[in-house]
């Protein structure tokens, strides 16, 4: 944005000033919520690891998932009797739940700030928005009430879970025979990708199996994730991941599915008062010469988790494995 950038004011009475929609438009270029769409994978875990659905036309998308398998039986003799088998499906629903905010902004702060105060706000909207995102979607942190049980939560019902430091060392903890990956595959899923609280960057960098080969794969070139037993790893950096919840979560990433309902959209507001939870009011922006740019978009997620050969029971069966924090 030009420094020398001004609003023209308004004027009605001493108390009708107000910035114009028309004056602020430019603070919005037309790309910037592709921008931002692109630009949130990279803060969140959710929109980086679960699969993207096509985008929802309605608040509620639905998704038939087989729940019961077919069955083969043998015939006895050449005249035996053949018997019947069936398969089941159920539905399951991924429901659109509106995310936003409302970055209030003096409008002397604008005029007077000697750099691009919308590239110094972008980044910061990204890094919030995946934040609450994923608190939600992974640990149950204010989650809407019609998203799908939190994965952490999930996984703990389903009994993939272990606690740091129940294996010789991590690389047990994930990948041995009472681990991670091999709860995640008896449930009849493959682990493709792992998220990870940043603390364990520094256990993983010094594991070694048996020939002294490194089993955490540092990146060596720019855009290349870390891997972890030949699957990429993610360390969100936004501020969502609550380590005293989990560590590291393994799973089928595939299997869990978002959907948006409606892209980044913005608004201008220049003339309303911002209220708290009471009602109070706690900025009258003309009153207060601000302005205040409103970020809303609309997306939710689920887990179909059909039925599988390897574990039919939906109440022990689960695409992700938590590692557990020692208590």
């Amino acid at each position: 944005m030009d420094k020398n950038f001004k609003f023209d004011l308004q004027l009605f009475g001493d108390y009708d000033q107000y910035v114009s929609r028309t004056n602020v438009a430019s603070m919005i270029p037309q790309e910037v919520s592709n921008e931002i769409i692109k630009g949130l994978p990279a803060e969140s875990v959710v929109l980086s690891l679960f699969k993207r659905a096509p985008d929802m036309t309605r608040k509620q998308l639905t998704l038939p998932v087989n729940s019961v398998l077919p069955q083969a039986y043998f015939t006895s003799g050449d005249t035996g009797l053949r018997k019947t088998t069936s398969a089941e499906w159920t539905d399951k629903y991924i429901y659109a739940e509106e995310l936003n905010a409302i970055v209030p902004i003096p409008v002397s702060v604008i005029e007077d700030a000697e750099y691009d105060m919308w590239e110094q706000i972008k980044p910061l909207l990204m890094q919030a928005l995946g934040k609450t995102i994923d608190l939600a979607a992974i640990f149950g942190t204010n989650k809407p009430t019609n998203w799908p049980t939190a994965i952490v939560t999930a996984a703990t019902s389903a009994s993939n879970t272990v606690t740091y430091g129940t294996n010789p060392d991590i690389a047990d903890d994930v990948g041995g025979v009472d681990g991670l990956m091999s709860l995640v595959e008896a449930d009849g899923y493959d682990v493709n990708g792992f998220a990870a609280d940043i603390s364990l960057k520094s256990y993983f960098r010094g594991l070694r199996s048996a020939d002294g080969t490194p089993i955490f794969q540092q990146a060596l070139s720019a855009n290349t994730p870390a891997t972890l037993y030949g699957q990429p790893i993610f360390y969100p950096k936004n501020g969502g991941w609550t380590k005293t919840s989990a560590l590291l979560i393994a799973g089928d990433f595939s299997k869990a599915i978002y959907s948006m309902r409606k892209d980044i959209t913005y608004k201008i507001l220049d003339q309303a008062v911002i209220t708290d939870a009471a009602g109070a009011v706690v900025i009258n922006l003309p009153q207060q010469g601000m302005i205040a740019l409103m970020v809303t978009m609309r997306l939710g997620w689920q887990v179909p988790n059909p039925v599988n050969a390897l574990n039919e029971v939906e109440a022990s069966r689960y695409p992700f494995a938590v590692l557990l924090p020692a208590s």
